[in-house]
């Protein structure tokens, strides 16, 4: 059954942990689910929070300890010594959540956890791990798998994946290698129950199998995955040596980091925050792109004051310079969030960039024709003036024909230069077009109004 937690349930577990520490209450939280107890955690206060989580099974504390926030996880870590983190969470964790874990403690507190573990060849196992870029194959790769040799028997396949099957929580795929630990494909199950006795490995294993260098970023790996539906993806070395694998869970955390990371940079924020970060976090993720906008606004003004006898002269030209700057922005933003969708899941094809902005432009030709005769046929109607009309008309089109292309012109050169394209999509794209915007409605009413 779902948990659901309320207001209510936070409050009565506040108030166990203030008072008497409830043991039926306690007990209850110990049988939830992991996630729904780090729910909970992440509602509490500092305090509260840590003494519920010392009160955790060690084997529950762990999968809780990933499950949490960012910021209320090294709250926890930061409760617990290095031994404690050694001795009673590193042991009970997959070699790629403990990097995680280590990774985010300090340089002095990191290497005294790793020297407090017991265990040589897990210590040594998560050095190598911190070795690769968080962002890479080998930085989401866990150690653990299961593997077999291309010329052993099926007994021997048996009892050497009993062994190795000791440290896997889920046992997703059997790799075989070959006796320099190259991977040579995968094994089935089925295939392994029903080989002979005589039979080798070589002579049942699939040799079709997808791998990833250890240095290929998480964004690869991810996609790589979705398109052909992986749960698990074997990394091998340089030599195509067998050195880790990539399960779906770790994969799925690296899409939503990425989706969260461009919504944010598309809303103009530059670094990633939530609500629950401190003041000082949200102001300086926040306030670098307002000052653009702020910029850019001094840049519009300036452009207003420039035609400030135009305005003078034909001072109903005002009422429209929000629609085109709003215009403008819209399309913009509409233009450059489909090219940067596609870049994010590779479904651009290879046509040209002319060729796409010859589509764009088309696109942009409809949209703004169609935009365009729409307010004609108001200005007309409402304030009886065809220079007006045909000022605003034409600079809508041109506007929206300008943004539909700038739109997608500014993230495929990003992306070209390596620079994340999700930049093209915020305060960026619709500031430069509130500014262009209205040179071209200055401009063209300037030229219409002297032919009136």
């Amino acid at each position: 059954m779902q948990f659901e937690l309320n207001k209510e349930y936070i409050e009565e577990v506040q108030a166990c942990l203030s008072e008497n520490l409830d043991a039926a209450l306690l007990h209850e939280i110990n049988q939830l689910h992991p996630a729904d107890i780090a729910e909970i955690i992440d509602e509490l206060e500092d305090e509260e929070a840590i003494t519920l989580f010392s009160t955790l099974d060690e084997e529950i504390a762990t999968t809780v300890l990933i499950e949490l926030e960012e910021d209320v996880r090294q709250l926890m870590m930061g409760s617990l010594n290095a031994s404690e983190i050694a001795n009673r969470l590193i042991p009970n964790m997959d070699s790629d959540d403990a990097v995680d874990i280590v990774a985010e403690l300090s340089d002095k507190k990191k290497d005294d956890v790793i020297s407090a573990i017991t265990d040589v060849e897990q210590a040594s196992v998560i050095v190598d791990l911190l070795s690769y870029p968080e962002d890479s194959a080998g930085g989401l790769m866990a150690k653990e798998l299961i593997k077999v040799r291309k010329d052993w028997t099926p007994l021997k396949c048996v009892k050497e994946m009993r062994k190795q099957a000791e440290d896997i929580e889920n046992v997703y795929t059997i790799y075989v290698v070959d006796e320099r630990d190259k991977l040579q494909g995968t094994l089935s199950l089925k295939q392994l129950l029903l080989a002979k006795g005589s039979e080798k490995v070589e002579d049942i294993y699939y040799e079709d199998v997808l791998a990833v260098k250890a240095y290929e970023r998480s964004e690869e790996i991810a996609s790589i995955m979705e398109k052909y539906d992986l749960v698990v993806l074997p990394v091998v070395d340089e030599l195509d040596r067998l050195i880790g694998r990539i399960t779906i869970d770790d994969v799925v955390d690296v899409i939503k980091e990425e989706a969260d990371k461009d919504y944010q940079m598309a809303s103009g924020i530059s670094t990633k925050v939530d609500s629950a970060d401190s003041v000082r976090m949200l102001t300086k993720a926040r306030l670098p792109w307002l000052l653009v906008g702020l910029l850019g606004g001094i840049l519009g003004a300036l452009v207003i004051n420039q035609y400030e006898d135009t305005l003078g002269l034909y001072p109903e030209m005002a009422l429209f310079i929000p629609l085109i700057a709003a215009m403008g922005g819209n399309v913009g933003v509409q233009s450059s969030a489909i090219i940067v969708q596609g870049l994010a899941n590779n479904s651009l094809g290879f046509d040209s960039i002319s060729k796409k902005l010859g589509k764009e432009f088309m696109v942009a030709i409809i949209n703004g024709l169609v935009c365009s005769v729409l307010i004609l046929v108001y200005t007309m109607i409402y304030k009886d003036s065809l220079d007006l009309a045909a000022t605003v008309s034409v600079a809508l089109i041109l506007v929206i024909i300008f943004a539909g292309l700038f739109g997608t012109l500014v993230p495929l050169t990003l992306d070209k230069y390596n620079i994340d394209p999700a930049l093209a999509t915020g305060p960026f794209i619709t500031t430069m077009n509130d500014i262009v915007g209205l040179f071209i409605y200055f401009g063209i009413g300037h030229l219409m109004y002297s032919w009136f």
